[in-house]
């Protein structure tokens, strides 16, 4: 089954200093048929104005990636831990027994953001939080994994959950294709760049949620940054 998401389909909030595309259910959002995609709980879209961002709150028990589109976040913690991602960077947060943060807009543009949260594998762990850069040429044509829970991606910002994050770039007229075991899905958003699979043509930012379907072939009608999160479904 492909289920295709419009952006125009999504929830939206505009706060001023946030604008958010809701791809699942999140805050004053509600829709019953988008509550998650297997493990996968949330994926917001976040345009963020210079100078704000989300003042300390807390998390507990889910994994929450967060891969950075335009400008650069800068995160703060009760734990010490500080940083800031940058584009095409993903930062990583396991948010455990409880971990209060904040994310800043430190810079002199708007700061654009994918966050991304699924339910872990595991509860009570003990919480954390890690970046890694990742070069976009090394995931030009191909798969890179940017974060996941699964031994064979060691190279991958490591999460508590059954789940990869990929990400790939393609030139106009090149073809990518990915595998799904039985009892596994995919959700796709494209960070710039529109695609075709089948007859289905996808914009960039659009949701598309695949579940049994053995595999997916996409093919990039503009230059292509595409993210998909393989997930275990019901």
């Amino acid at each position: 089954m492909i289920d295709h998401r419009p952006l125009k389909d999504l929830g939206h909030a505009d706060h001023g200093w946030l604008n958010a595309h809701h791809h699942f259910s999140f805050a004053d959002y509600h829709r019953a048929d988008r509550m998650g995609f297997g493990g996968l709980r949330v994926w917001n879209d976040d345009r963020i104005a210079p100078g704000t961002g989300f003042p300390p709150h807390p998390h507990r028990d889910m994994e929450i990636m967060t891969y950075v589109r335009r400008g650069a976040i800068s995160h703060e913690d009760h734990l010490g831990n500080r940083g800031r991602t940058e584009v095409g960077d993903v930062q990583v947060m396991s948010a455990g027994t409880g971990i209060r943060h904040a994310e800043v807009n430190r810079e002199k543009e708007p700061t654009e953001i994918f966050q991304i949260w699924v339910q872990p594998n595991r509860l009570g762990a003990a919480p954390r939080w890690e970046n890694r850069q990742f070069p976009t040429g090394d995931r030009q044509g191909q798969w890179v994994a940017l974060a996941s829970g699964q031994p064979q991606h060691p190279q991958a910002v490591a999460i508590y959950a059954d789940a990869t994050l990929w990400a790939a770039n393609l030139l106009p007229g090149q073809t990518i294709s990915h595998d799904l075991p039985p009892g596994r899905g995919a959700y796709l958003v494209a960070a710039r760049g529109s695609y075709r699979i089948g007859e289905l043509q996808v914009q960039a930012r659009d949701g598309l949620a695949v579940s049994g379907e053995p595999r997916i072939e996409l093919h990039a009608l503009e230059p292509l940054e595409l993210l998909l999160l393989d997930v275990v479904v019901p």
